[in-house]
């Protein structure tokens, strides 16, 4: 069996609030292997979001250790984390966090400046990533001429634009409406039969289900993880 992608020991996370310390990771093991599909659930306060952070490198574990990919990333400093975020890790946002007066083309070509890449070679990735979204035909429009659903798509390319190891959506589909938001469970369904691992955090069942595997935390732990078949997108919505 190959190592899995991530492999996370013993994380403890606490914060420091006055006098007071929290605990809120209290020591999940966890791994999750190339090329699933994960949603990650729990209720407000269940430590989802700091688990969310710590597994995309932009905040690091108390104690216990975290391998990405086979780097041990929990007692890197914040400039060769910030180089794992934009080799190893393509994140989408529930805000899309988007940069309003420039194109989908150069927005999703931003995370390639950082790698380093010429402008012709940035243009051509850009370009591939933002049909394979189905955009072609937006790549010269600004944020505020787009739908929604167009931002949240400019985003996901954006992700993927560096071929990252992992697609890290944060409340994906919070902004958008059900028809929109179905569409967009479909190209990530898309993007995982291409070979991506996706690691969804949502507190929405229905957005969960898209998912081969469901991890459940409560109160800085893991209370179930589950692996199922996965719900066909096409079926008819019932309700």
């Amino acid at each position: 069996m190959a190592n899995p992608l991530i492999k996370i020991t013993n994380i403890k996370r606490d914060f420091v609030l006055g006098n007071e310390i929290v605990y809120v990771l209290k020591g999940i093991d966890l791994k999750i292997n190339k090329g699933e599909y994960v949603a990650l659930m729990g209720p407000s306060g269940s430590g989802k979001s700091t688990l969310m952070n710590l597994l995309g490198c932009l905040d690091t574990p108390t104690s216990g250790s975290y391998i990405l990919n086979g780097k041990d990333v929990s007692q890197m400093k914040d400039d060769e984390l910030a180089e794992i975020r934009n080799k190893e890790i393509g994140f989408v946002f529930q805000t899309f966090n988007l940069l309003p007066r420039t194109t989908a083309l150069d927005n999703v070509a931003l995370p390639m400046i950082y790698a380093g890449f010429s402008k012709s070679d940035r243009n051509k990735r850009a370009t591939e990533v933002l049909e394979q979204v189905n955009l072609a035909d937006r790549m010269d429009h600004q944020p505020n001429q787009l739908s929604g659903g167009q931002r949240q798509r400019v985003a996901i390319a954006r992700a993927l634009v560096n071929k990252p190891s992992i697609i890290l959506a944060d409340e994906p589909t919070g902004n958008l409406d059900s028809k929109t938001s179905l569409e967009i469970m479909k190209l990530f369904g898309d993007i995982h039969a291409n070979g991506n691992t996706v690691i969804l955090v949502t507190h929405e069942e229905e957005i969960a289900h898209y998912a081969h595997r469901i991890i459940r935390l409560r109160d800085g732990v893991i209370e179930s993880d589950t692996t199922k078949q996965v719900v066909s997108i096409q079926s008819p919505v019932t309700g």
